[in-house]
């Protein structure tokens, strides 16, 4: 609880000053300017909520965390994903360019030899290995080992998670809240996961990433100061991916957590695709999008909505096991795809 504390309130102080060095600068995202239709904000505001994550998780690694090499290689890939936001919040670069940044990150992850050794069996007792096929090599003096499957399937649950849960910061404290509440329910089952790889703990770096989003949350929360930008939406997913490798491959209760965020990705990609768009390129044709201008929900209560349901998610995942987390993550994705069909048909059906 203290780390958690300390950390939140540490970005918390951190946040007012890059808000004041992106206001001095003018690197304010304005939307007369600049405008886009999936943005929802009406004034010039900053976004540099990567810095602020980064700097505290960073900080707080130093002071309550013992280096090793998977936590190099995660701050390492942490590092790159700051750049590329911090260039974002200026130029707004091309999707691919974000994407291919998002893959360096997790190649600097799986490389550091962070991967999804087994999960859970679903249909009964155990669990399914991948540690097979392996690729070894010699480099630098040593004969090396790849695990194919388990590199492969980590590589990609980080990429995307990180899309998703970036997609899902379309209004005031909407992502930095659901994302702190998913952490810390990382960090309580980290506890349950004795066979820590890491000399690190890797409870306390989910509670520091947890504090650094909750400390942003202060300033972002409507009427936000403060964006996260491409920084902390990609770092927000970043985290919550490794984590969830960390402590024991909880990746089914990382996916139930972020259910709703999860399932209004798969329905935007089949969207975009079946239109003919480019899936990376944003619209306004999310969940919240679809709550604010059709429902006409105000900012705070969408963000206490996904704030809510992944506290939900989260206390149910506790006492679930595989395949019924499985099945409730199903339930949740059909639900949220009848909402958003049948919302689509009732605003043709108006026009």
């Amino acid at each position: 609880m203290f780390v958690f504390l300390a950390t939140t309130f540490l970005a918390f102080l951190i946040t007012p000053v890059v808000i004041k060095l992106y206001r001095q600068k003018k690197w304010l995202d304005d939307p007369t300017q600049n405008t886009h239709a999936k943005k929802t904000h009406q004034k010039a505001v900053p976004r540099g909520g990567g810095l602020v994550i980064f700097l505290s998780v960073l900080i707080g690694a130093l002071f309550f965390l013992n280096f090793d090499k998977y936590l190099i290689g995660i701050l390492l890939g942490a590092l790159v994903l700051t750049v590329v936001g911090f260039i974002d919040d200026l130029y707004d670069i091309h999707p691919l360019w974000r994407l291919g940044a998002g893959i360096i990150a997790g190649l600097f992850v799986v490389g550091s030899g962070i991967g999804i050794a087994y999960l859970s069996n679903p249909f009964g007792e155990g669990v399914i290995h991948l540690n097979q096929p392996q690729l070894a090599f010699y480099l630098f003096g040593k004969t090396r080992t790849v695990w194919i499957l388990s590199d492969l399937l980590a590589l990609i649950f980080i990429i995307w998670n990180m899309n998703i849960v970036n997609w899902s910061k379309g209004v005031d404290g909407q992502m930095p809240g659901f994302v702190s509440i998913a952490l810390v329910f990382i960090g309580v089952l980290s506890y349950r996961f004795i066979d820590d790889p890491t000399q690190f703990n890797t409870a306390y770096l989910s509670f520091i990433a947890a504090g650094a989003f909750a400390g942003l949350l202060f300033w972002n929360f409507y009427p936000q100061k403060i964006m996260p930008g491409y920084g902390a939406g990609s770092l927000a997913g970043y985290f919550l991916s490794v984590l969830a490798i960390l402590s024991g491959a909880k990746l089914a209760t990382t996916l139930m957590v972020l259910a709703i965020p999860t399932a209004d990705a798969l329905f935007t990609i089949s969207r975009r695709i079946i239109a003919g768009k480019s899936p990376l390129w944003g619209d306004r044709g999310h969940l919240h999008h679809k709550l604010l201008d059709v429902y006409g929900w105000g900012r705070r209560r969408i963000a206490v909505f996904y704030w809510l349901t992944s506290l939900g998610m989260g206390m149910l995942s506790l006492y679930l096991n595989t395949t019924d987390k499985i099945i409730t993550m199903i339930l949740v994705t059909s639900v949220v795809f009848f909402f958003l069909i049948w919302t689509k048909l009732k605003t043709q059906s108006h026009s």
